[in-house]
């Protein structure tokens, strides 16, 4: 009899223990996920505040300026602006004058280290077009744009008067050309030297492109800014409205 019932229970016995046997091991291998789950993400995150860090560093800021930056590029300034370096955005949404001095002095610094990296690469880019294309000039300036009249025609088009050595002229095309505008640029102080306006256009990084295009045109000034009677200082950028210059 009781051979009989142990006979009938071992089969039982033996399914449950293979039911518990896997229950645990679908257990073990789900823990196992979440922790490989976990584990990638805090790497994951980890990354990203080394990353973060790194790039704060190089900026010359410190983390919590940076977290400001993000935060200022979730806002208007990053709609208007999404490209916007980080002293340049930090600066224009200073929150006080000491602010502003630090900032400015930041990216004076930045400017000069990238002005003296790019006049030394410029060097060796302009010896190296020499020696390949002897004959040809990087850029070519726009011969009609340079033979119209001194007195600025309206054609409906941007129009942007800017100085040599000028950053806040620099950063406005920038800003141009990040956007894919169209614009006809004037160099006032330029004495009409082409050789002056082509090696700004170098260190600019125009597209030769669409200045062959004229998406983009290069001009001398020759009185023109003079002539508009528009009040504030360069940079500006214009445009004719109702037969009256107006900025943009």
């Amino acid at each position: 009899m009781a051979s009989q019932l142990l006979s009938r229970t071992q089969p039982a016995l033996a399914v449950a223990v293979l039911a518990a046997l896997l229950i645990g091991l679908a257990s073990a291998l789900a823990g196992g996920d979440v922790t490989s789950d976990t584990r990638l993400s805090q790497s994951r995150d980890s990354r990203e505040v080394r990353t973060d860090e790194q790039q704060a560093r190089e900026w010359g800021l410190g983390g919590e300026d940076w977290a400001r930056y993000r935060q200022l590029q979730q806002g208007p300034l990053g709609v208007y602006s999404p490209n916007l370096d980080p002293l340049t955005a930090l600066g224009i949404e200073a929150r006080n004058d000491e602010e502003r001095r630090r900032f400015a002095e930041l990216q004076v610094r930045a400017e000069s280290a990238r002005v003296s990296k790019e006049l030394a690469y410029q060097r060796a880019y302009d010896q190296a077009w020499k020696r390949l294309y002897p004959t040809l000039q990087v850029v070519t300036l726009t011969a009609a744009a340079n033979s119209s009249p001194a007195r600025l025609q309206g054609n409906g088009r941007l129009a942007l008067f800017i100085e040599d050595n000028c950053m806040a002229c620099n950063l406005q095309v920038k800003k141009l050309q990040t956007a894919g505008r169209e614009f006809d640029l004037y160099m006032v102080g330029s004495d009409n030297d082409d050789a002056r306006l082509r090696q700004w256009a170098q260190r600019m990084a125009l597209d030769p492109r669409s200045v062959r295009e004229r998406r983009v045109t290069l001009n001398h000034d020759a009185g023109r800014w003079a002539s508009l009677g528009v009040a504030g200082e360069l940079p500006a950028l214009v445009r004719e409205v109702g037969g009256q210059w107006q900025r943009q």
